[in-house]
């Protein structure tokens, strides 16, 4: 014990600004690494690692173990290597977010001029889902923002079509050709339909506490995590709808609160940057009322 408290006194002795900053830099690191794991299946992994590496080095210490202690020693620098392969999405996932950083907002700020022509579309869009919700229609519909979405459009059809709400509960109404897959809208233009999205691979929807939410829920989220997009789901089991954006889904919205949503996502570029929560909470906030018409 005084050997310790010997090495503490001579460590505090030695400490200086730059040491703190040494110190908040590698605390910043690990900070975002647990940020950017959170939710993931790749957090549980990272917990098993380190409490591998504490025990074996426990271990090591405290028996004299030669033969142990050169195996531990020689296979722990390989286990650095294995770490960008284990956490190769996750590590994307962060550096296309650090790339998105400093782009462009995307479609939604192209032309002030047209804030008709887009709150034209988010009605048809709310109008469509409300209806299909009623039915209990699944239904996926993405937002393309910054990042495009042309390969996954070019996996479905081909449609370029006016964004109605006639359409929407068209293209999702069962059994027909086109209801499977996602609709994809840019530059307020119904792309294409029936795009195949990426699944989420995150644990956020494993540990929900409602595991009916499927494929559709999966492809919002994994889509929300891939890019920028922001992605409409309704559910075909409970008619509910949900919004993932981020990396984040928030479930169970009205038409209202659908529209203030995907409303607020229309905002200056200078308040993008809050999160899907805050972007719900500005929703709440009361909005101009104007004539509602009849479904």
């Amino acid at each position: 014990m005084p050997d310790i408290l010997g090495e503490l006194l001579f460590i505090f002795q030695r400490f200086n600004w730059l040491s703190a900053l040494d110190l908040f830099l590698v605390t910043l690191v690990f900070f975002g690494i647990l940020m950017l794991l959170r939710d993931t299946q790749a957090l549980v992994l990272l917990r098993g690692i380190l409490l591998l590496i504490v025990s074996l080095s426990l271990v090591t210490s405290l028996i004299d173990l030669p033969a142990f202690s050169w195996l531990i020693r020689t296979a722990l620098p390989t286990l650095v290597l294995a770490i960008p392969v284990i956490f190769a999405p996750e590590i994307r996932r962060g550096l296309e977010r650090l790339g998105r950083a400093g782009s462009a907002q995307g479609w939604l700020w192209r032309a002030p001029s047209t804030t008709e022509a887009v709150q034209r579309t988010i009605r048809a869009v709310v109008s469509a889902c409300a209806r299909l919700s009623a039915r209990q229609h699944g239904a996926l519909i993405v937002f393309q923002r910054g990042d495009s979405l042309e390969e996954y459009a070019r996996t479905g059809v081909p449609l370029n079509a006016e964004v109605t709400a006639e359409l929407l509960l068209q293209i999702f109404y069962p059994n027909t050709p086109l209801h499977d897959g996602a609709v994809i809208i840019a530059d307020q233009r119904i792309v294409a339909a029936a795009c195949v999205m990426p699944l989420s691979s995150s644990g956020i929807l494993n540990h929900s506490p409602e595991r009916q939410m499927g494929l559709r829920h999966r492809a919002a989220l994994g889509t929300s995590e891939a890019t920028d997009a922001v992605a409409v789901v309704v559910s075909e089991e409970t008619g509910a709808i949900s919004v993932a954006h981020g990396g984040r889904i928030i479930r169970r919205l009205d038409a209202e609160r659908l529209e203030n949503i995907l409303l607020a996502f229309y905002q200056p570029p200078a308040q993008t940057s809050r999160s899907l929560l805050d972007l719900i909470r500005a929703a709440r906030q009361p909005t101009p009322t104007r004539p509602k018409k009849e479904d």
